[in-house]
């Protein structure tokens, strides 16, 4: 879409908002019509935001149906939701609605790898992007990671790789989007109050791969069934991965190495235990990324030394520290329940949990019932913390305590541990309504767990 001239309207000032409206005024040559529906929120706030040079309409709370009639297309920022009247007032006049993604994709250049998935998107993404780097590729990693792809895609070139974490969020507005190869690393319930259903949840995962053409790549994990039954339907050449079986073709872990078979006898990758990663879940991601790079010619023994080095990303099972005996790990990134069991799984010691935090409309009792005697004490905190608390009795699990913030859930958990035992803060939910984003919850959790008596 030529954009040269017309007014486009970004909706959401935040990260993606700014960086989406730099790019259609600077590369795309668009009149920026700048939105935000916060009452809070004044213009000038908006373009301190900004560099002096992009000049922009700006409205906050109420826009304008002038400003609104003029809008050739609409940039929708991922955490504002798209089936409201608001945004059906612009389809029934037929201007386009996309996401940041979806603009960065059409001025981007190069080769790109998309990764999406309910759990894993950030270590695999992470992964991913370090294994192309050190094959001596032109690397830009973006996404939900926590960079725009907007913000890269004018320096991209023909002979450069894009590494793109998507999140459901963002593949609700794409269009001509296409990965060379995409992946799907596993769905289980996350955002289903956003997306109502898991039907509509697991479709717009799917979608990452609508696009491909034959003889492109769909990474795939086999031991999800929602990810194993795309193999069957998507345009792509599916290639799995295995945490449970030995494939024929696809990435698997046996006896505690990864291997890689395509069509010849299996090569192994690397012994899983040798790596930084803990955990099955950390497997897959691991398997996910071998398998992605492989899609793009990297050599298995270049994949290896990369793997044997990466350390874990920052709040996902995150060593913080030892205190009096006790081990202290930060999983703020668990932030729906599936996660969260991930999280459990990974202890193997004794372990008193942190949950709790904002209702995405979960549910909680496979979380509970993955505690399994591992789990000594639940301090609960947050919005869901009572709806925990109760799935938790209804369980049979009771050592639960209230916690009114974070400061104290730390306190308590540092009372209740003993030497060899592990505090985990994988909360099971998001970190709105007490924190910006599980980053800050994640900080914090590091802050306090320092700041406690050796």
């Amino acid at each position: 879409m030529e954009l040269k001239g017309k007014s486009v309207l970004i909706v959401g000032t935040g990260i993606s908002g700014i960086s989406a409206a730099q790019l259609a005024s600077g590369a795309g040559g668009a009149h920026v019509i700048l939105f935000d529906g916060s009452e809070a929120l004044q213009p000038d706030d908006i373009r301190q935001k900004l560099p002096a040079e992009l000049e922009a309409e700006i409205y906050t709370g109420t826009l304008p149906e002038e400003a609104a009639a003029r809008a050739a297309l609409v940039i929708v920022s991922p955490g504002v939701p798209v089936d409201t009247a608001f945004m059906d007032g612009f389809r029934d006049r037929g201007v386009p609605i996309w996401g940041e993604i979806e603009l960065a994709y059409h001025y981007a250049k190069g080769r790109l790898i998309a990764i999406t998935g309910t759990n894993g998107k950030t270590t695999t993404t992470a992964l991913t992007g370090q294994i192309m780097k050190d094959y001596g590729k032109e690397t830009f990693v973006v996404g939900n990671i926590g960079i725009p792809y907007t913000s890269i895609a004018c320096e991209t070139t023909e002979h450069s790789v894009t590494v793109a974490e998507i999140s459901s969020f963002q593949l609700e507005t794409i269009h001509d989007f296409t990965p060379d190869v995409s992946a799907i690393l596993n769905i289980t319930p996350d955002h289903l109050n956003r997306h109502h259903t898991m039907e509509n949840y697991a479709a717009v995962k799917e979608s990452i791969a609508r696009n491909q053409k034959a003889g492109s790549r769909c990474v795939l994990n086999y031991e999800d069934a929602y990810t194993r039954a795309v193999g069957e339907r998507t345009r792509a050449e599916p290639f799995y991965f295995s945490s449970a079986r030995k494939l024929e073709q696809g990435v698997y872990l046996q006896d505690g190495d990864i291997y890689l078979a395509d069509g010849s006898a299996p090569v192994k990758v690397v012994c899983f235990r040798e790596t930084k990663l803990p955990g099955i879940h950390n497997a897959e991601n691991m398997m996910a990324a071998i398998a992605l790079t492989y899609c793009m010619g990297v050599p298995p023994e270049q994949i290896a030394r990369t793997a044997r080095a990466f350390r874990a990303v920052e709040h996902r099972i995150e060593y913080v520290t030892s205190k009096k005996g006790v081990v202290y790990y930060n999983d703020s990134k668990g932030t729906n329940p599936d996660a969260a069991i991930r999280g459990i799984r990974a202890m193997d010691r004794p372990t008193v949990l942190i949950g709790g935090g904002y209702d995405k409309g979960s549910a909680y009792d496979e979380w509970i019932e993955s505690f399994d005697g591992k789990v000594t004490w639940l301090v609960l905190l947050g919005q869901t913390g009572d709806a925990i608390a109760a799935c938790a009795r209804a369980h049979g699990f009771t050592n639960i305590v209230m916690a009114g913030s974070l400061e104290e859930a730390v306190r308590i958990c540092a009372e209740k541990a003993r030497p060899g035992d592990a505090v985990l803060l994988s909360p099971a939910c998001a970190s709105w309504g007490m924190f910006p984003n599980y980053e800050v919850r994640g900080n914090l959790f590091k802050e306090l767990v320092n700041k406690l008596e050796d």
